[in-house]
């Protein structure tokens, strides 16, 4: 960050939800968590902690400001010490007043070289110097000698006349210091006297002499000189008497004449090889003086041509002449001007060239211009050629050229002034545009009048209206001549004002489609409203529970002075009223740790000095669900419909897949699953006993966490009791000396009741020898007849046990006999093999009454006898056999043993026939052939 020093700086850091302390860190230094931080009183922590805004502001930055800073959050019990990036401070200093350091103090003289130093001091960054001639406060004084000296006073010829009084002044411009001037006439100092101007940094010298005869061809000199002048600046005039300078067609009257002489003189005069008619008269003084009298009427054909006094002595026969070459001066032949043709249109803006010619005349011509009888002076000089001059008239064409006249005068010494001129026609665009407003306050609802004006322009210019891109109709009125030549037009425009209209600008465009130009200007908008909120303003605001409600306030008005409040359930909102109400400076109404409570509709008023208005804003506090079941446990019939409901209380409500469920068990397909609205619904069709269970339901609206419940699904059905060996029969001796237990287990749904009977008669649980005990655990019951003292003759007998419920009910037989030899087991058969093993299984029979075992036999087509294996754990009914030989065929039975005796083979004595796998085969085929003495089953 670049600041200059003495403003002020903010770093700005935010953290959320810091458990630390956070301060900040100035070149490695700890400023300290404190608001004012000590030792640094131009620090200071700004920022609402609570919201994690640390902010660090530096007042009236200085140079020591300038260092990296870093926001640090110290380590707490729940989170790290976090370091936020490096913020850099460029304190920048504007450089102190700059200063001259010279490398002499005395004047400098003009051709020497010398070293001038800028110092700029106290800059950062450095500071870019830039050397300026003229512009500096800072004066050097320079010595160098003056310009040449200039001679002023005289004519372009240098001609005067005998008699007349010659006024000269010297001027030497420049030069430090200022020239001292001197005269000198053929080579002896006339005048050393001069004057100085500082202002305008010359010397001048004034000379007043009288011309006499003996000065013709007379060299006037004048010098100047300074302290620095390697040698005297000088100027020179050599005056020449007798100039004739006539006008063409004047009446000349001309004089010669001589000093005494004796004889007098004979006078004649010549022109070029002309003799011209004198008078002579004489005079005496001591001698004859002789003078000559000459009228003549020039003519333009004797320009040029000598003008020769001739005298002769006779006695002396001495002659002299003097001559000088006669100068007739007659105006220029002819004028005119090169220009665009007449009548062709210009467009303003286009640089034109006038060329004024003028031929002839003596001297010739000078030319000057005029602009509707207005000099002008600001072009170049006049171009000379063999037979006159031109000059060149640059014009870069304005709307105040149209239709005005340029005239060029040309004029010399004969006094007669010729000319010619020409006559533009300039096309150009308005040169102006304005709009007029009609009122001096404008309002919503009113009716804006303006009036826009356009400036001359040729051809007639179009009036448009526009506010920004849209186009308006405005009411064009009567055009009117005005100046340069000149259209001017004017359109009224009436606009209802909106809100909308305020900061706008209309534009009003004075368009010309000849020329495909236009020029406008605009009209800015100052409309005053009463507050209004925009039209897309949020109507309703979302939030999660918890979080931070933002009700934004989108308001617009002018002025912009405006005053809003907060209605809740009609009642005003106050900070005051809720520590979590917080009321921003752009008036937008926050609400810290929103909950459900503050859902909604929330009413604001904003007033300014025109008027008021109001909006509404629906808060819609948005809550993770919360479930529960319509009812637990829910009961149904097998084969009939469950239904299974469950009621969330959320927000939002998911119309779809909001509610999932799951079966507490191992059953993949449960039913089908419905919502409507906040209620979730399983349906089972057909419930069977693998349906019941626990079912959990999970309600899901995208905002954590998701509820869940639990219910109880319980299937009605019918007693069904454990039948089979083990359950229909039931040994014991009957020597009166042991207790058996008769045992009749079975499941239900609602509950069992059993009774009992022996060879068909109830059983009286009265006499102390039977006793029946039932247990319940879930749907499992157990019925147990306990019989004391068993008697041969009296109990070995039939006991039939008959379970009921409101569903029907289920009997069985079960025998109570003598302790023997256990049955056959039943269902021999293969589970899997490999090539040196077989898994068998078997269901075991009853055993007796006794504890019983299994052996394994098997044989294959080599052995020489039976092989026997005891099963192990005795009581398992699943059994594998190792230690055989690949790609072999056996022979597999099973039977029980107790101590007692042992039973036949299972199965009516059927033999399982197994060949087990090669080695090459893989372990994941099985090739197996189960025969029984009764057929053979091939499977693979």
């Amino acid at each position: 960050m670049t600041v200059r020093a003495g403003t002020t700086v903010i770093l700005r850091c935010e953290v959320l939800r810091p458990s630390g302390v956070v301060q900040w860190v100035k070149d490695g230094l700890l400023l300290g968590p404190q608001q004012s931080l000590p030792g640094f009183p131009r620090y200071s922590l700004l920022g609402d902690p609570k919201r994690g805004q640390y902010y660090l502001q530096i007042e009236k930055t200085e140079l020591e400001d300038d260092a990296p800073y870093e926001c640090q959050v110290g380590q707490s019990e729940s989170s790290r010490a976090i370091i936020s990036h490096t913020a850099w401070i460029n304190v920048q200093i504007p450089p102190s007043k700059p200063y001259f350091e010279l490398e002499t103090t005395e004047p400098w003289v003009a051709g020497k070289s010398y070293t001038v130093t800028c110092i700029a001091p106290d800059a950062k960054p450095e500071a870019v110097i830039t050397l300026f001639k003229g512009r500096s406060p800072n004066t050097v004084s320079t010595h160098f000698p003056p310009q040449n000296p200039v001679i002023q006073g005289l004519d372009r010829e240098g001609l005067v006349k005998r008699g007349t009084t010659l006024k000269l002044f010297c001027v030497s411009q420049g030069g430090n210091p200022l020239a001292t001037l001197h005269w000198t006439k053929n080579g002896e100092v006339i005048s050393t006297s001069w004057e100085v101007d500082t202002e305008s940094r010359r010397a001048i010298s004034h000379l007043t002499l009288q011309v006499k005869p003996q000065d013709n061809q007379a060299e006037l000199c004048c010098e100047s000189v300074n302290q620095v002048t390697p040698v005297p600046l000088s100027n020179t005039f050599i005056p020449i008497t007798m100039t004739l300078t006539l006008v063409l067609g004047e009446e000349v009257t001309l004089c010669c004449y001589t000093s005494s002489s004796n004889p007098p003189v004979h006078i004649r005069w010549w022109l070029g090889f002309r003799e011209l008619n004198t008078t002579v008269v004489s005079g005496d003084h001591g001698g004859k003086t002789t003078m000559s009298n000459l009228t003549h009427v020039v003519s333009r054909e004797e320009n040029g041509l000598p003008l020769t006094c001739e005298t002769f002595n006779k006695g002396t026969r001495f002659s002299k002449s003097q001559s000088n070459n006669l100068i007739v001066f007659y105006p220029p032949q002819k004028v005119w001007i090169e220009a665009p043709p007449p009548g062709l249109p210009l467009r303003s803006g286009t640089i034109i060239r006038l060329i004024c010619f003028s031929i002839g005349g003596s001297p010739k011509g000078t030319l000057n211009w005029y602009k509707d009888e207005k000099a002008l002076s600001d072009y170049p000089k006049q171009v000379p050629s063999d037979k006159g001059v031109s000059k060149e008239l640059v014009v870069r064409l304005q709307p105040s050229d149209n239709m005005a006249t340029y005239r060029c005068n040309a004029t010399n010494k004969a006094k007669m002034v010729l000319n010619a001129s020409v006559k533009l026609m300039v096309q150009f665009p308005a040169v102006s545009v304005t709009i007029i407003a009609k009122q001096k306050e404008l309002r919503r609802g009113q009716n804006l009048s303006l009036e826009c004006l356009s400036g001359s322009s040729n051809p007639q210019a179009n009036i448009s209206w526009s506010l920004g891109s849209t186009r308006l109709k405005g009411v064009d009125l009567p055009p009117k001549n005005t100046t340069f030549g000149g259209i001017s037009v004017r359109s009224t425009l009436s606009l209802p004002l909106s809100s909308q209209h305020h900061g706008q600008r209309i534009t009003c465009q004075a368009y010309s489609s000849l020329l495909s130009e236009g020029v406008n200007t605009f009209y800015k908008l100052n409309v005053l409203y009463p507050p209004e909120f925009i039209p897309d303003h949020p109507q309703k605001i979302q939030v999660v529970e918890d979080d931070t409600a933002i009700l934004p306030l989108l308001v617009s008005a002018n002025p912009d002075d405006v005053s809003c409040s907060w209605l809740y359930r009609k009642e005003e909102l106050h900070k005051e009223m809720d520590p979590r109400y917080h009321f921003t400076e752009s008036t937008a109404f926050e609400i810290w740790n929103v909950t459900r409570r503050d859902t909604g509709v929330y009413t604001v008023n904003c007033t300014n000095e025109v008027g008021s208005d109001n909006t509404t804003i629906t808060l819609d506090v948005q809550y993770a669900p919360s479930v529960k079941m319509e009812k637990d446990p829910v009961y149904v019939d097998v084969g009939e419909t469950a239904d299974l409901f469950c009621v969330a209380d959320a927000n939002p409500i998911i119309n779809t897949e909001m509610f999932s469920w799951k079966w507490l068990g191992e059953m993949e397909e449960m039913g089908e699953q419905s919502q409507d609205e906040a209620t979730g619904q399983l349906t089972i069709q057909g419930a069977t006993r693998a349906h019941a269970g626990r079912y959990q339901c999970t309600a899901d609206n995208n905002i954590e966490p998701p509820a869940s419940v639990s219910v109880q699904l319980v299937v009605r059905f019918k007693p069904e009791l454990q039948k089979g060996a083990q359950w229909n029969k039931v040994a014991s001796r009957g020597d009166g000396t042991r207790t058996a237990e008769v045992v009749c287990q079975g499941e239900g749904i609602p509950r069992l009741h059993f009774s009992w009977a022996k060879n068909g008669v109830p059983i009286d649980f009265i006499h102390p020898r039977y006793q029946e005990k039932t247990v319940r655990e879930g749907s499992l019951h157990t019925s147990t007849v306990t019989v004391v003292n068993v008697s041969a003759a009296l109990d070995y007998a039939v006991f039939t046990c008959t379970a009921r419920n409101t569903l029907g009910e289920d009997t069985l037989n079960i025998q109570l006999l003598s302790t023997n030899q256990p049955d056959p087991p039943s269902e021999f058969r293969l589970v899997s093999f490999t090539h040196a093993s077989a898994t068998l299984e078997w269901i075991p029979g009853f055993d007796g009454g006794l504890e019983q075992r299994f052996r394994v036999r098997y044989r294959w087509a080599d052995s020489v006898s039976f092989l026997y294996v005891d099963v192990f754990p005795p009581r398992a009914n699943i059994f594998i056999v190792t230690g055989l030989s690949p790609a072999t065929t056996y022979n597999f039975s099973v039977n029980a043993l107790n101590s007692m005796g042992e039973s036949g083979y299972a199965d009516n004595n059927s033999v399982l026939t197994i060949t087990t796998e090669g080695q090459s085969r893989a372990s994941s085929q099985h090739d197996f052939w189960v025969q029984a003495r009764r057929g053979t089953m091939v499977g693979h």
